[in-house]
């Protein structure tokens, strides 16, 4: 029988455990809750959430909705959001990433500090507000919120392109991203600079990207591995790359339903590790489907 391991340094970060803590407690108190988005990116998680009763709703359903409590997520909301909620009486469970939500104030102090020297005319023109992530993401959107909308997000080297990088540049980056991948954007804007001020925050979380050698370690120890995340983590895929690289032998999978057991009936030695948004019961209830098959 193979000898089936779960990285123990893989599941929830602390800002998604809180946001469920959150959840629950209000669950548990109420037994109905609404939360703005996905809480987690992971459906099983998400599903489970939903039996006890948190209604998953969009920007669109909050613009109608009043009198009712919501929780933010971890990965933040833009100012607007706020706004909505405080017209429409919403009573607002807070669950932001304290990572995330210093973040935000970060970015929100330099775009007001740089609005009052530009009013005062002590600079010609707004810095160009970079921010280092996925366009569209959650965390993003609130971060590019906090400027009104007027910072621009690079996901690519690319994108460089079509920017005034001779205008001076305050480059964020989302606290999911990766570090390398990061480092090369910053290295990329240097070569490229002639003129203007170029400054960059290294803004990734570190419970995150120091999870990165440790499940390359991990990875590398195993003759096989199951990576378990959900379609719509971007960490996740990061890190599942990872995965594969040090090993060949990695299996993507959302739940115990995506297992290819053939791929796992020769190792001697299965590794399960996941996302910051997965679940350690998903990862326990895989490593017990793959126990009864093996």
């Amino acid at each position: 029988m193979a000898i089936i391991e779960i990285d123990e340094n893989s599941g929830f970060c602390f800002g998604v455990v809180t946001a469920i803590e959150k959840a629950e407690a209000e669950l548990e108190r109420s037994g109905s809750l609404y939360c703005l988005g996905d809480i987690v990116h992971n459906a099983s998680e998400v599903e489970r959430l939903r039996l006890r009763g948190l209604d998953t709703i969009t920007h669109a359903d909050l613009e109608n909705l009043h009198d009712a409590t919501v929780l933010l997520r971890a990965h933040g909301e833009p100012p607007s959001t706020y706004e909505k909620a405080e017209r429409n009486h919403i009573t607002v469970i807070d669950a932001t990433c304290p990572v995330v939500l210093q973040l935000q104030k970060r970015i929100k102090t330099a775009y007001d500090l740089n609005r009052k020297k530009l009013a005062a005319g002590e600079i010609a023109q707004m810095p160009l507000i970079l921010i280092y992530g996925k366009e569209g993401h959650a965390e993003v959107n609130g971060l590019v919120g906090q400027t009104q909308g007027e910072a621009k997000v690079i996901q690519k080297i690319e994108d460089l392109d079509a920017l005034d990088l001779s205008r001076d540049i305050l480059l964020y980056s989302q606290t999911t991203k990766s570090l390398d991948g990061f480092r090369r954007i910053v290295a990329e804007i240097k070569s490229r600079k002639t003129q203007g001020d170029f400054q960059f925050f290294d803004t990734i979380c570190r419970q995150v990207a120091n999870r990165l050698d440790a499940l390359r370690d991990f990875a590398a120890s195993h003759d096989a591995v199951v990576f378990v995340c959900g379609a719509k983590s971007s960490n996740g895929k990061v890190l599942f790359e990872e995965c594969l690289k040090v090993n060949p032998r990695t299996l993507l999978v959302s739940d115990e339903s995506d297992l290819n057991l053939k791929m796992l009936q020769e190792a001697e030695r299965i590794g399960i590790c996941g996302a910051t948004s997965t679940p350690r019961w998903l990862m326990q209830k895989i490593a017990e489907v793959i126990r009864m098959n093996s």
